[in-house]
């Protein structure tokens, strides 16, 4: 044992004596969810150059380091790919705008647009964020569109409004897990249902919002069943 820390000892000395050292340069900053933190928090985007060090001193260059993301409370240093997940701010936005979107198609499909299932979609739309929605808003947003595209109601889902689905679906689904995509498509279910049996027209865009959810076409036909039976 007694060679074994005298060997120990001897790379102790040598890595005192050669090491490498990063010297970091900022090149921009913002705000990110920080997988260390677990919250949002600024953070700097840097690039490196390492060098070899003799003596704690930098002789000789050894390429460069980074980009790497330090997040400015914990100081931890992350790829640049934790810039992809949104801040936890643009997050219930992007949910609050889909359960929005959903809602509208979903009442834009149906052949009329009841009290019963404005008062559906505007609960919704107000759990997730939009808390002053009210029927009447929703309802001329809905005949607003019609108008502005020249859509009848209970058509099928046209090109506009299945863009409009995945444009707000689309950069949404990646971050939330299997129940939640669950849950946009149940909303819009239950709103598709709140006055009658689902028309061709509803289960079309259902259809579109969980294709835009990444949900395959049992689950979504599994989900639709589920929200029409009885609990």
């Amino acid at each position: 044992m007694l060679p074994e820390r005298g060997q120990n000892g001897r790379a102790f000395r040598f890595a005192r004596v050669l090491g490498t050292r990063t010297a970091w340069t900022p090149v921009g900053d913002g705000q990110f969810f920080c997988p260390g933190c677990g919250g949002d928090r600024n953070y700097q985007r840097l690039t490196g150059h390492r060098r070899f060090t003799l003596l704690g001193l930098p002789v000789l260059p050894r390429g460069e380091a980074g980009p790497v993301v330090e997040c400015a409370a914990c100081r931890r240093h992350f790829g640049t790919d934790v810039l992809d997940h949104p801040t936890t701010i643009r997050f219930s936005a992007m949910l609050r705008d889909a359960v929005h979107t959903v809602a509208l198609a979903v009442l834009a499909a149906g052949n009329t647009r009841t009290h019963t299932s404005l008062s559906a979609a505007a609960g919704a739309v107000r759990a997730a964020g939009f808390q002053d929605c009210t029927e009447e808003q929703l309802n001329a947003l809905v005949e607003a569109l019609a108008a502005d595209t020249g859509r009848i109601f209970g058509e099928p889902c046209g090109p506009g409004l299945a863009i409009e689905l995945h444009e707000a679906l689309d950069p949404l689904a990646p971050h939330l897990a299997p129940p939640g995509r669950e849950s946009i498509l149940l909303q819009g279910a239950r709103i598709a249902l709140a006055d009658g049996p689902y028309t061709a027209a509803e289960r079309e865009v259902l259809a579109t919002v969980g294709a835009a959810l990444t949900l395959s076409t049992a689950d979504v036909e599994r989900l639709l069943t589920a929200a029409g039976t009885p609990s």
